[in-house]
Parts: C-alpha cells; structure tokens; sequence
C-alpha cells in the first residue's frame, strides 16, 4: 500500500497539480491586495469618493449603524460594495487566466511546428528501393 501511495504521489501531473494549487493562493492574494488596495480606491474616487467596502441594505429596522462591521452586529444586511468589490476581482483573476492559457496555447502551437519542421524529410521512392535492396543483400 506504501508504494502505491509512494507511486501516486510522486507522480507528475500530481506535483504539477500541488505547485498550480499554491500559485494560485499566492495569487489570490496577490490580487486581492491589489483590487482592495488599488482598483477600489480609484473606483471609489471616479464615483464620487464612495467606500465600497462599507455599502450594505439593511434587511431589519435593528440595523442602524453606518459601518458594515457594525451593522452585520446588529442584524441582518446585504453587503453589496463587498460583492462588487469580489466581482471585479472575479473579472481580473477570469482575464488573467484568460492570456496564461491563451499563451501557454501558442507556446504549444509553436512548439508543435518546430518539432514538424524539424522531423527529417521522408525518402524518395529510389531511396526507399535502395534501402530494401540493401536490405535484401544484407540478409
């Protein structure tokens, strides 16, 4: 049972899987830090320096606070600055794996061509016929 499992974890594909699985964390929080940090701000500031971190419905007459951390004490709220702050992130992670695997693509493309490029030709017809000739006498 130990070697099998020895087997299956070392395998390539599972590596690979458990190095894209910590990238990808890496880059969550990469880009979590620079929409909260970066993007946020300045969407705040083109729409009239709203903080969308803050923007939420109270769903009960409770709710009267005007922070959200506050407000979700008090009761029940729709959080909405979080849910638009996660869509653009959403949209930045979606476009960024659009053009690693749009570039990964080509690099197969470009790969494959060259490998075509560089297999050698096949033989003419008198080469193969010599070939079998040689062939023949050789036995």
């Amino acid at each position: 049972m130990f070697k099998e499992f020895k087997a299956f974890a070392l395998k390539g594909n599972l590596i690979d899987m458990a190095v894209a699985f910590v990238m990808g964390a890496a880059f969550i929080k990469l880009s979590t830090a620079f929409i909260e940090g970066l993007v946020m701000p300045l969407v705040g500031k083109l729409s009239g320096g709203m903080d969308y971190s803050n923007k939420f419905i109270p769903l009960s007459d409770a709710v009267v606070a005007t922070n959200l951390v506050e407000a979700k004490k008090q009761g029940a709220v729709l959080a909405y600055g979080d849910f638009i702050t996660v869509g653009i992130n959403f949209i930045i992670v979606a476009f960024v794996m659009f053009m690693v695997v749009t570039a990964i693509t080509k690099a197969k493309k470009l790969n494959e061509k060259a490998a075509a490029e560089a297999a050698p030709p096949e033989p003419s017809a008198q080469e193969k016929l010599l070939i079998e000739i040689r062939d023949l006498l050789k036995k």
